[in-house]
């Protein structure tokens, strides 16, 4: 099963390769990764996407919580929470494909951020499986680069990871 793991740790060097370290050590995949400054410049919060059942899940929070850089963590698949992931395709697009692309940007509600005789780039944000099926509706064209931010994701309502 996916998990999303939110960590709150220390924002110093050496800390995020330490948690890549403890994965890479148990022979455990990490599927994305996005790390970034919390709203107290000391802390950074890493969001991590992993596949695993209970017990493998089980292992790896609680090896993180063992890592001194480490200040709080949750698991966000175990409650109702947002995700989002933001990703830029460019499409090569000529003669009908170019409304045909136009077209689908609108239904998925994407954007249109570059533009030139033959290509497209677009960018959409959303949840993972939304980016996956504008891909394979876009395959038609023919899709040149995919960039992905990876999951970033926070509890819904008055849950908060903070100290």
């Amino acid at each position: 099963m996916r998990h999303i793991i939110s960590v709150l740790m220390e924002n110093e060097a050496g800390a995020l390769s330490r948690v890549v370290g403890l994965f890479a050590q148990r022979n455990y995949n990490i599927e994305t990764l996005t790390v970034a400054p919390t709203e107290d410049p000391t802390l950074s919060r890493l969001t991590l996407t992993t596949f695993g059942n209970d017990r493998v899940i089980e292992q790896i929070t609680k090896q993180l919580n063992k890592l001194i850089e480490v200040v709080k963590l949750v698991d966000l698949t175990e409650g109702d929470h947002i995700e989002r992931e933001l990703m830029l395709i460019k499409v090569k697009a000529v003669g009908n494909q170019r409304a045909e692309v136009l077209r689908n940007v609108e239904i998925f509600r994407a954007q249109v951020v570059d533009v030139s005789s033959t290509v497209y780039t677009v960018q959409l944000v959303g949840s993972s499986k939304k980016l996956d099926a504008f891909i394979e509706v876009i395959e038609a064209a023919n899709v040149l680069e995919v960039v992905r931010t990876g999951v970033s994701g926070i509890s819904r309502g008055e849950k908060v990871l903070s100290l």
